[in-house]
């Protein structure tokens, strides 16, 4: 039995929808535990690309139980449409396969509209959201407001709370925010409208995630955004709304810490940012720009272009401490490819100080400049390699570099975006005698 959480061990978009699609071939269970559908996990089987922003990753995969954890805020339309889009491209079959925990508080029309007029009136200081209602849904969460999925499914409970609520946030938009009202009436025909469709996934990710474990059974734990995201941990108050790092899987799963066996962090081999916020390795020049180009880098939820920089050891050992990392999943080496020499951010500069720690401090960390180290690239093809050893050297030396900075293996290197474009060093659901490939030196 292995549970075997993942996270971003970035700012998001390194590639989690495609290490989760492949551990779940040895996961029974894959539970998603926080943030919305302000996520967007890319996944590429048969060459057919297919994008989820709510249901876990695993979806993919027939016979796979999905699981909507609790600590995830969820918008009914998207969840639908996401729904008929998966059935449509012969996934979903069996609708048991998916589940929504009763907890799970609803994105409501209030909410976006919130999230929209507010990033529209602070200009220049505007956090960069995705609009999606997801961080005004988690402030009602927290403030005891929030319309849950299963209030959703009784339909004078639904009326009852919205009626509570909504001159309350009638009276934010409009004389706060310069936003005409939204009408109650038409709120509860369209949710209400979405309820009975929504009945049969209706379940508690605790109680199953529970009997899993004691049958003996895998889960996995699929996080959305990135470690430097967290809204404790993260670049405040640039960050999202929910808790991105390992400890987020416990409360917003309903299982206890000592059931972890594994967590493994994604990151790619390079870094990239969506939104405002301090970004020290941010390369504003034509390196910046061929990043982009060769790593398509825009945003599968906004289409944003990212922002693109040099790997961040200081950053991603940051997300080693905080998450408790078991395994880095470097990913993206491929677009690496054609560059002579490779550059990695070591430590930070921050006036007459060297800082090898992540700082809490914004002020600090918006003026820090990065140390570089520069290595050889590897200017030749490495998306049809399939063995570890196979490698040209300078990428082993670049993994093996990676490995003695952030004192964390890495486990999976990915060199292209199919799921046969990848090389398993360690399988974390595989007995641990069974695992190390590799050992970093």
């Amino acid at each position: 039995m292995a549970n075997v959480i993942i996270v971003g061990a970035q700012w998001g978009d390194e590639g989690k929808g495609k290490i989760v699609d492949i551990y779940t071939e040895n996961a029974q269970h894959v539970v998603r535990f926080q943030g919305g559908n302000n996520a967007g996990h890319t996944l590429v089987v048969d060459d057919e690309k297919t994008v989820l922003h709510l249901i876990p990753s695993g979806i993919l995969h027939a016979g796979k139980r999905c699981i909507i954890g609790n600590g995830v805020v969820l918008d009914p339309k998207v969840f639908l449409e996401e729904i008929e889009n998966l059935k449509k491209k012969g996934y979903l079959k069996d609708d048991s396969q998916l589940m929504v925990d009763g907890a799970v508080n609803l994105i409501m029309p209030y909410h976006k509209k919130i999230d929209i007029a507010r990033e529209i009136k602070a200009g220049a200081k505007k956090i960069g959201t995705t609009g999606r209602g997801i961080g005004p849904t988690y402030e009602d969460k927290v403030g005891r407001r929030g319309i849950r999925f299963a209030d959703l499914l009784k339909p004078e409970t639904f009326k009852r709370k919205l009626h509570e609520v909504l001159p309350e946030k009638n009276f934010y938009l409009e004389q706060f925010l310069g936003e005409q009202p939204l009408p109650e009436e038409e709120i509860i025909e369209e949710y209400l409208g979405y309820a009975e469709r929504l009945r049969c996934y209706l379940g508690r990710a605790s109680t199953s995630i529970d009997q899993a474990v004691k049958a003996g059974e895998n889960v996995l734990f699929e996080g959305a955004q990135g470690s430097l995201l967290d809204v404790d941990h993260g670049t405040y108050p640039y960050v999202t709304s929910s808790s991105t790092i390992a400890g987020g899987a416990c409360t917003g799963a309903g299982i206890g810490p000592h059931l972890i066996t594994d967590v493994v962090g994604i990151s790619k081999a390079y870094v990239t940012r969506v939104g405002e916020g301090p970004f020290p390795t941010e390369l504003k020049d034509e390196m910046g720009e061929h990043l982009r180009a060769a790593g398509q880098e825009f945003g599968a939820t906004t289409g944003r272009p990212r922002r693109t920089g040099w790997l961040d050891i200081v950053a991603l050992r940051e997300a080693v401490r905080t998450n408790g990392l078991t395994g880095i999943a470097l990913t993206k080496m491929d677009v690496l490819s054609e560059l002579e020499t490779v550059k990695v951010c070591t430590a930070y500069r921050h006036g007459e100080q060297l800082l090898e720690e992540f700082p809490q401090d914004f002020d600090v960390l918006k003026e820090c400049t990065p140390v570089y180290e520069e290595i050889p690239g590897w200017q030749q093809d490495i998306c049809p390699v399939t063995e570890y050893s196979a490698l040209p050297q300078q990428v082993r030396d670049y993994v093996d570099k990676i490995e003695a900075w952030t004192g964390c293996p890495v486990v999976l290197v990915s060199v292209g975006p199919r799921r046969d474009q990848t090389i398993q060093r360690i399988n974390p659901f595989v007995k641990k005698a069974e695992k190390r490939v590799d050992a970093p030196k």
